[in-house]
C-alpha cells in the first residue's frame, strides 16, 4: 500500500523583546529536534533573518510572511509557538495568509522558574494569540493541555492529531475525482451537485462506460500490462473457481481503470458496477476496486461520489486502508451490533485472511450463473474503526462521522460478500439521525479512531457542516 508522508510544517516562534532570547534559541532547537524524531520535515526562518529568527514587529512578521509565500505549496501545516508571551499583533500579520491550519503552542511555565529572567507567561499569550487570530478571522487549532513542552508525549499526541487534520484539509481543498460511468438510475440514493463539490475546491471528472469498453476492446489480452495484471491479481486473492476468461477480462479493465486514474491524476474513483459490466464482460468489478484500495486509491461502488470522498478523507486521516460497506443487516437483537458489507471490494488488508473470488450470487438470481465473476468473497478483520459519509445539499457539504469496531463475532457461513459485525454505541439513534437527515445506505470505514481530526478538518477549514450523532 502506498505510504501517506507525514505533513512538513512551516514554524513560527512568537517573541517579545523583554523575555531572554535564550528561550527562543532554545525552543528553535527544541522544537525542530522533537518533530523530527516524529518524522515531520520542517520549515524554519532563519535566525538572522529576524531577532532570533522569532516575530515581533510588523517588519518581522511582513518578513515571515514572505518566508511562506515563498516556500508556498511545501508545508501542509503551521506550528505557532510561543516561548514567551509573544506579540499576537506580529503573528497575525505573519499568518493571516498562511493559507493552511495553524496550530497554536505555547510553553509551559516552571514553578522554580518565575523571576524576571525566567519566567515565560506563554499561558496568557496563547489567550492573546487566539483573541487576535479570532479578531482578524485567521482559522486555527487549539489542543489541551494549554500549555506544553515538546519533550512531552502530550505534545507528540497534538501533533499527531494535527497532522491527521493537515492531511486531510490538504487532500481534500484540491482533488479530483473520477466517475466511471453514469449514475445506475435505480440508485438515486447516491446524487451528487457537482457544482457545489467544485465550490468546494474538488473537481468531478466523467469517464462514460462505453470509452471504458473501447478501451478493454482495445487491449490484447497478450499485452504485458494484461499478463502483469493478471498475475497481480491471481496472487492478490483465490481465483481458483474463476473461468480464465474471466478472469483476462478483469485484469483488462484493470488495466483501463489504471490508466484512466493516470491519465486524470484522480485522487478518488467511483465506478458504476451492474449491468452492463456482467452483460458485456460477464464480471463485477468488486475484487478490483479491492485491489484498489489495498494499493491506496480510493474506489467505491456505484459511483457513490460523496462515499469516494469521504473514504479520502479517512485515509488521509488514518494512513491507512478504507473501503465503502452498506449498512446492512441488524445483528440478532443487539442493539449496537449490525452487520456491515458489501458485494467484494473490502481491501485485503482489511480482511481476516484472503477472499475467493466467486460469481455474484445475486446477480445470477437475474442473470444466470457466470455473468458476474468477480465478487472477493470473506470477512472482516477484528479492529477499531472509523466511519462517515458525505453528500451535497443546497450548496453546501453535509457529513457524519463516528467510531466504533469491527468484532469477533461470526456471520453465516452462506452469507454472501465480504462482510462484519460492527459494534457501535447508540447505534439505534445514529441509524435514526442518518435516515433523518438524507444520509445514504452506504458507509466509508477505516482502521482506527480518526474522526476528530477530520471533524475538525471538515468544519473549521474547509467549511463542511458535520451533523451531530
Amino acid at each position: 500500500m502506498e505510504t501517506i508522508p507525514k505533513t512538513t510544517f512551516a514554524l513560527f516562534f512568537g517573541n517579545r523583546g523583554f523575555f531572554p532570547a535564550s528561550l527562543i534559541a532554545r525552543a528553535r532547537r527544541e522544537i525542530q529536534t522533537r518533530l523530527e524524531q516524529l518524522g515531520h520535515r520542517v520549515l524554519m526562518l532563519d535566525e538572522t533573518a529576524t531577532r532570533h529568527g522569532a516575530v515581533e514587529m510588523r517588519a518581522e512578521a511582513l518578513c515571515y510572511a514572505e518566508f511562506l509565500r515563498q516556500h508556498r505549496g511545501k508545508f501542509g501545516g503551521v506550528i505557532l509557538s510561543l516561548p514567551n508571551f509573544g506579540d499576537e499583533s506580529g503573528a497575525a500579520v505573519a499568518l493571516q495568509d498562511a493559507d493552511v491550519p495553524i496550530l497554536v503552542q505555547a510553553y509551559p511555565d516552571e514553578l522554580d522558574k518565575m523571576g524576571p529572567t525566567l519566567r515565560r507567561d506563554a499561558f496568557c499569550g496563547k489567550l492573546s494569540v487566539m483573541d487576535i487570530f479570532c479578531q482578524y478571522g485567521i482559522k486555527f487549532t487549539a489542543l489541551q493541555p494549554h500549555t506544553v513542552f515538546p519533550a512531552s508525549q502530550d505534545f507528540a499526541d497534538n501533533i499527531d492529531y494535527f497532522d491527521r487534520l493537515c492531511r486531510v484539509y490538504g487532500g481534500l481543498r484540491r482533488m479530483t475525482i473520477g466517475a466511471i460511468g453514469a449514475r445506475t438510475t435505480a440508485f438515486k440514493t447516491v446524487r451528487i451537485d457537482e457544482v457545489t463539490l467544485q465550490r468546494h475546491g474538488i473537481t468531478m471528472e466523467t469517464i462514460d462506460l462505453s470509452d471504458v469498453f473501447l478501451r478493454i476492446e482495445a487491449l490484447d489480452a497478450q499485452a504485458k500490462a494484461v499478463r502483469e495484471k493478471q498475475a497481480f491479481l491471481l496472487n492478490y486473492t483465490d481465483f481458483s473457481t474463476v473461468p480464465e476468461k474471466a478472469v483476462s477480462n478483469m485484469a483488462r479493465l484493470g488495466v483501463v481503470l489504471d490508466q484512466i486514474t493516470e491519465e486524470l491524476q484522480l485522487d478518488a474513483l467511483a465506478i458504476r458496477c451492474w449491468l452492463e459490466l456482467q452483460k458485456k464482460l460477464h464480471i463485477s468489478p468488486c475484487t478490483l476496486l479491492s485491489e484498489l484500495n489495498n494499493r491506496g486509491v480510493v474506489t467505491s461502488c456505484e459511483v457513490d461520489i460523496g462515499s469516494a470522498i469521504m473514504m479520502r478523507a479517512l485515509r488521509l486521516a488514518s494512513g491507512q486502508v478504507t473501503t465503502c460497506l452498506d449498512w446492512n443487516n441488524n445483528y440478532g437483537a443487539d442493539l449496537d451490533k449490525c452487520i456491515l458489507f458489501h458485494c467484494g471490494p473490502v481491501p485485503q488488508n482489511m480482511m481476516r485472511s484472503k477472499g475467493k473470488v466467486t460469481d455474484h450470487s445475486i446477480l445470477a438470481q437475474v442473470m444466470g450463473p457466470g455473468c458476474s465473476w468477480g465478487c472477493n468473497v470473506g470477512r472482516i478483520a477484528p479492529m477499531p474503526m472509523s466511519f462517515g459519509n458525505l453528500l451535497t445539499q443546497d450548496g453546501r457539504i453535509r457529513c457524519y462521522l463516528g467510531e466504533g469496531r469491527f468484532t469477533e463475532d461470526e456471520i453465516a457461513e452462506d452469507y454472501f460478500g465480504c462482510a462484519g459485525v460492527a459494534q457501535i454505541a447508540n447505534l439505534q439513534s445514529l441509524l435514526q439521525t442518518i435516515g433523518m437527515t438524507g444520509h445514504r445506505h452506504h458507509v466509508a470505514v477505516t482502521p482506527g479512531h480518526v474522526a476528530d481530526p477530520i471533524r475538525e478538518a471538515f468544519t473549521r477549514y474547509l467549511g463542511y457542516e458535520v451533523t451531530k450523532t
